[in-house]
Order: structure tokens, then C-alpha cells, then sequence
């Protein structure tokens, strides 16, 4: 990249800014946008967002905060599994499987009972790929779920699991 343009790249001002005053859809451009800048103050701005009234902004500040990549979020993308919209929280899960932090398992494991199948095989893949043995034990009750996705999710999540601590035996 340019090292004349970098710094432009960085300022994140303006999407702050917008990601507070704006309509919806310029909220979830900023969100976009803060994700994209791989600025670490991009995180705060984000996880405040994360309470939007609006599920698309919310959406957006997950996905934004996983491509980040920053542990510091993992605490509010933890309570952001409690968000009413399946959608939401399906973002979230993606966004703690982009960071990788296993102080999520435990809220991943109660993702597993979620009413919506979508956060079920989310959950059951980012337990899958966090590799906390914790997390066979409840996957394998999900592998009976009357949902061939979820079944299949949570089955491949128990053999990769089985599989990781069979290699650190």
C-alpha cells in the first residue's frame, strides 16, 4: 500500500462518527468500514454498537469486530450471544471463530441449545475449530438433534475434536 494513503486508511473518525448519527444503512456501512480499517481503536466504537436498536448494525459490528481479530472484544461478543436475533448472534459466533478465544466455550456450549439451527451449526463449528475438549461432551448430545445440518455439524466438531487431543497425546 501506498504510505502516502496509509494514514488515510487508519483515520477512522468519520466512521465513528457516522456509526452513532446516521441511518441504519449508513451505521452498517461504518461498521464496515471500522471493521475493514484493522484499526485497534476501531474496537471500542464497535463493541458500543453492538447494544444498536437496529439487528443490521449489530450484524455488521460482530462481523467487523471478528475481522479485527482483537481479544479485547471477546467479553462483549460473549453477552452479544443473549441478542434477540438469531442473525445477530450467528455473527457473533462467526466473529468469536475468527478470534479464537477459548473463554467463549462455555457460551458457545449453551449456543448449542439455541431455538434457532443456524446458531446450533455455528456454535458446533467454532467449538469445533477452539479445540476445548469441554465441548465434546455437549456436542455429542447435539448430535442427535432432529436437524441433519446441526447432526452433521456437531459430529464433524466432536471427530476434529477427538482428533486434536488424540495429536497431544
Amino acid at each position: 500500500m501506498n504510505a502516502s494513503i496509509e494514514p488515510f486508511m487508519n483515520d477512522i473518525t468519520a466512521p465513528v462518527a457516522a456509526l452513532f448519527k446516521s441511518t441504519v444503512q449508513k451505521r452498517v456501512a461504518a461498521a464496515s468500514a471500522l471493521g475493514d480499517s484493522k484499526n485497534p481503536a476501531a474496537v471500542s466504537p464497535l463493541i458500543r454498537s453492538l447494544a444498536d436498536p437496529h439487528a443490521k448494525v449489530r450484524q455488521e459490528s460482530a462481523r467487523a469486530l471478528g475481522r479485527l481479530d482483537d481479544a479485547e472484544a471477546v467479553p462483549a461478543l460473549i453477552s452479544a450471544l443473549r441478542d434477540p436475533e438469531p442473525a445477530v448472534r450467528t455473527a457473533v459466533i462467526a466473529a468469536i471463530g475468527r478470534i479464537r478465544d477459548r473463554r467463549a466455550t462455555g457460551a458457545l456450549v449453551a449456543c448449542l441449545e439455541d431455538p434457532d439451527e443456524r446458531v446450533r451449526i455455528g456454535a458446533a463449528e467454532v467449538l469445533g475449530r477452539l479445540g476445548d475438549p469441554r465441548a465434546i461432551g455437549p456436542l455429542e448430545v447435539l448430535a442427535r438433534d432432529r436437524f441433519t445440518g446441526v447432526r452433521e455439524a456437531a459430529e464433524h466438531a466432536v471427530v476434529r475434536l477427538r482428533n486434536k487431543r488424540a495429536s497431544f497425546r
